[in-house]
C-alpha cells in the first residue's frame, strides 16, 4: 500500500519500501534469491530468507560478479549530472527492480521484465537507458529488471563431474531469470500487475536468454510474450563441449572435482585470474573457448534441447513472439575504430569478406551492393559483418512460426547521427528506445527525430505486452512472419512494412556458414562477441 512518497508493499519474503518518481512508484534492489556466494556458489538458485522489518528499497543493489566492474556508459536524464560510478559487485545479487503507476490498487496491468545485454558474460539492469520510469507513464505497465547471474558463476556445468548438488549448475543464470518469473507470478499483482501476462523483452544477451528460457519446461506459464532484439540463439551449449572446457578449466585450477568446495570458496580475485589468465591465453577461438563455452548448457532436463534447432521447442508452444535486428548491427562496433574502418575501400572490404565467402565473396558483395543502392565500402562490411546475427533471427523466426505460434518480424532502420553516423542503426540502438529514454545512451545522438523514434519504438513493445499484437495506430498494419510471405516491419521515420524484402540477400547467402553458436568462424572476430 501506498503512504506518500515512501510507498511500502508486503512481498511474499517481506514488507519493502521504495520511492515516488513523478507519478511512478519505485522499488529498487529488491532480493528474489538467496547469497550465491560460498556453498552456493554454481549451484540452483534459492528463495531469499524472509525478514520482517520493512526492508529499504530506494537504491540499486549490486551487479553480479563479471570481469570487471560495471560503469554505466549512459548520460544522466538530468542535465549537467555527473557519470554513474563503478557498480559494486556481490555475489549476493539475485535482486529485481519495480516500476509502477499502481500499488493495490485492483488494477491487471501488463508486466513488462527486461533482460539487460551482454551476452552471457556481462551487465546489469540498473542503468539510465533502462530507468522503467517513463515507460509506465507512456504505457501503464509494470517494469521490472533483473541481474541474475553470468559468466563461469551462472553457466559452469559441473554435474557431471561433480555430482547431483551441482544440478543446474550449467543453467543457474537462467534458473535465476526463473527463480525471478516465480517472484512476479506471486509478489506483482501488490504492484498493480498482472501476473497472467508477463512479457519479457531484451537486446543482444537479454534476447540469448529469452530464446533459452523458451525451451525450458520449468519457464512455461512464466513467461506469455517475448520480444527477441537482436539476440537469437537457438542453440545451447552441447554437454560434451561443456563437460569438457569444464574438466580443462578445473585442470587449470589444480583443483580435482572431489575438492570442487575449493573452487566455491576460492576469493574471486583468485578465480579470476585463473579463468582469464587461461581464456586470453587461449588461442582456438573457433573452439568457443574465449568465453562462448560458459553459456546455457543442454543438459537433457533443465534445457532438454535446443531450443530452436532443428525446429521450435514445445516448451515455446503458444508464446508469441517479436524477433528482428538493426539493419547495421556491426555499425556500433566497428564506428569505434573509424581510422580502421571507416574509409576502407573495395581490395580492403574483398579481404575482410574472403574468410567466410571464399569464392563468393564478390558475388555476394554485388548482390548486396545493389540491395542497398548506395552504399560504400564500410556500409557493405557492416551489412555483411551482421548478417550472422539475421540469420540467427530468421532461424528462430522461421521455426516458431512453423510451428504454428504467433511470430512478428521487423528491422530497425532509424539512423543515429552519434560518432559521425558511422553507427548508422547499429546494435543495441534500440535499447534506450523501446523504453523511451531517447537520452539514456549517448549513442541515440542530438536529431531530435530521436524522440520521435522512441516513442514509437516504446509504444510498438506496451502494444504487444498488452494484447500479443504489436499493432497501434502508429504503425501500417504488422502481419504475422511465415516462410512464404516473410513479412517484417522496419521500425524507422515513417515505419512501413515489407513482404519477402530479404530474398536477394538471403539467397546469395545460402549455403554459407555464418557464425552460428559453437559453429564455424565470426565474419569479423573482432566483433563477434555480444
Amino acid at each position: 500500500m501506498a503512504s506518500g512518497e515512501s510507498p511500502i508493499v508486503e512481498t511474499t519474503n517481506g514488507p519493502i519500501k521504495g520511492l515516488k518518481v513523478r507519478e511512478t512508484f519505485v522499488f529498487k534492489g529488491v532480493p528474489y534469491g538467496a547469497s550465491t556466494a560460498g556453498d552456493r556458489r554454481f549451484r540452483a538458485p534459492v528463495p531469499p530468507e524472509r525478514w520482517s522489518e520493512v526492508r529499504d528499497a530506494t537504491e540499486y543493489g549490486p551487479s553480479t560478479v563479471q570481469r570487471k566492474r560495471f560503469v554505466d556508459p549512459y548520460v544522466a536524464p538530468e542535465p549537467g549530472a555527473k557519470p554513474q560510478p563503478p557498480m559494486p559487485m556481490s555475489e549476493d545479487c539475485l535482486i529485481l527492480n519495480v516500476f509502477t503507476r499502481g500499488l493495490g490498487d485492483g488494477k491487471k496491468r501488463p508486466v513488462m521484465l527486461w533482460l539487460h545485454g551482454g551476452g552471457f558474460r556481462t551487465g546489469v539492469s540498473s542503468t539510465y537507458a533502462s530507468d522503467g520510469v517513463r515507460l509506465t507513464e507512456r504505457g501503464d505497465v509494470v517494469l521490472v529488471s533483473i541481474n541474475h547471474r553470468l559468466n563461469v558463476y551462472g553457466f559452469l556445468h559441473l554435474l557431471d563431474l561433480c555430482g547431483p548438488d551441482f544440478d543446474g549448475s550449467g543453467q543457474a543464470g537462467q534458473l535465476d531469470i526463473i527463480l525471478a518469473l516465480q517472484w512476479v507470478r506471486d509478489n506483482i499483482e501488490a504492484f498493480g500487475g498482472d501476473p497472467d501476462n508477463v512479457t519479457l523483452f531484451g537486446v543482444s544477451g537479454g534476447g540469448r536468454k529469452i530464446t533459452q528460457l523458451l525451451g525450458m519446461p520449468e519457464a512455461r506459464g512464466l513467461l506469455h510474450r517475448g520480444i527477441i532484439q537482436s539476440g537469437a540463439h537457438p542453440r545451447g551449449v552441447p554437454r560434451d563441449r561443456a563437460n569438457d572446457f569444464s574438466e580443462r578449466f578445473l585442470a587449470r585450477m589444480g583443483i580435482k572435482p572431489s575438492e570442487i568446495s575449493r573452487l566455491q570458496h576460492m576469493p574471486i580475485e583468485e578465480l579470476h585470474a585463473g579463468l582469464y589468465g587461461w581464456l586470453d591465453a587461449e588461442s582456438d577461438r573457433e573452439s568457443g573457448f574465449g568465453g562462448g563455452l560458459l553459456s546455457p548448457v543442454v543438459d537433457g532436463v533443465h534445457i532438454p534441447d535446443h531450443a530452436f534447432d532443428p525446429v521450435a521447442s514445445p516448451h515455446a508452444a503458444g508464446v508469441p513472439i517479436i524477433i528482428g535486428t538493426t539493419r547495421h548491427e556491426m555499425g556500433t562496433f566497428m564506428a569505434r575504430l573509424p581510422d580502421e574502418y571507416a574509409n576502407i575501400d573495395e581490395a580492403r572490404l574483398l579481404e575482410e569478406a574472403r574468410p567466410v565467402l571464399g569464392d563468393r565473396a564478390e558475388a555476394v558483395i554485388e548482390v548486396t551492393r545493389k540491395n542497398r543502392p548506395g552504399s560504400t565500402p564500410y556500409d557493405l562490411l557492416v551489412a555483411l559483418a551482421s548478417e550472422d546475427r539475421r540469420q540467427l533471427s530468421l532461424q528462430v523466426a522461421e521455426r516458431h512460426a512453423a510451428a504454428g505460434n504467433p511470430t512478428y518480424f521487423y528491422q530497425f532502420a532509424w539512423e543515429t547521427n552519434y560518432q559521425n553516423g558511422l553507427v548508422r542503426a547499429g546494435h543495441g540502438l534500440d535499447t534506450t528506445l523501446c523504453f523511451d529514454n531517447p537520452d539514456g545512451r549517448p549513442m541515440t545522438g542530438t536529431d531530435p527525430s530521436r524522440f520521435d523514434i522512441a516513442a514509437l519504438m516504446s509504444e510498438t513493445w506496451i502494444a504487444f505486452a498488452r494484447s500479443g499484437d504489436p499493432n497501434h495506430e502508429g504503425l501500417p498494419l504488422w502481419e504475422q512472419f511465415n516462410a512464404e510471405t516473410r513479412h517484417q516491419m522496419v521500425l524507422d521515420l515513417p515505419p512501413h512494412a515489407e513482404t519477402d524484402w530479404d530474398s536477394p540477400e538471403r539467397l546469395a547467402w545460402a549455403d554459407v556458414k555464418v557464425n552460428l553458436p559453437f559453429e564455424g568462424p565470426a565474419f569479423v572476430g573482432a566483433f563477434a562477441a555480444d
